[in-house]
């Protein structure tokens, strides 16, 4: 499908998906083994789009989508992120979505939709999507599990947005994030690295949390 060029106020249902923990796989492991992920979900974000629209735009480790449905959507976000919870050289991915006027100009979308959509996703845990009634009525037909999480705030929005959480993969089990870079577990070739805390992909990864648990703590 070819982009559409400065129409003004077009339906669309925009996503932003992201690698929750991108930011400290850069610091603890170094720009180069997270530009090795990087190029895994880019890569993977360009499967599941054949056919389809090209992303609008990568911002860092973010990618912005759009599609004219939000059953489009869900047809093609549900075979992408369960492949990312697949694939072992991925940490956590987080997704926001949100359906209405864009304004398409130049190859990039504009408008409030586009922001609310933004909002969304960074409000978004590790495996975490995210989305609003539009997106979660299409899950719903199409059997998929919706959490109703009621009106909330979101920043620089005025007033609350309804919003559902959508399990298009399989929900993470908390006890198994690692804190810093947001791998999930168990595999089978992982272990607790302690009885009790937080599960570590890594040594490297314990020790960056031992010397600032401030850092990778999750405000909510």
């Amino acid at each position: 499908m070819g982009q559409r060029e400065n129409s003004a106020n077009s339906p669309a249902t925009v996503a932003f998906i992201d690698i929750a923990g991108f930011s400290a796989i850069a610091d603890v492991y170094g720009d180069a083994a997270a530009l090795d992920v990087l190029e895994v979900f880019e890569s993977m974000v360009r499967d599941a789009l054949s056919g389809y629209e090209p992303p609008i735009k990568w911002i860092g480790d973010e990618a912005m989508l759009s599609f004219p449905e939000p059953d489009t959507a869900i047809k093609v976000l549900g075979p992408l992120l369960e492949a990312c919870r697949k694939e072992s050289r991925l940490p956590l991915t987080r997704a926001g979505l949100n359906h209405g006027p864009v304004i398409y100009r130049a190859g990039d979308l504009f408008g409030s939709t586009v922001n609310i959509a933004a909002r969304i996703a960074a409000l978004a845990s590790p495996g975490q999507l995210l989305a609003t009634q539009p997106i979660a009525e299409a899950a719903v037909t199409r059997g998929i599990l919706v959490r109703d999480l009621g009106m909330v705030a979101l920043r620089s929005v005025t007033g609350e947005v309804p919003l559902y959480e959508i399990e298009l993969a399989p929900s993470a089990d908390p006890a198994w994030i690692d804190p810093v870079c947001k791998m999930h577990a168990p595999y089978s070739s992982y272990r607790r690295a302690a009885p009790e805390g937080p599960w570590f992909c890594s040594p490297r990864c314990e020790e960056a949390y031992r010397r600032s648990p401030q850092t990778y703590e999750v405000p909510r």
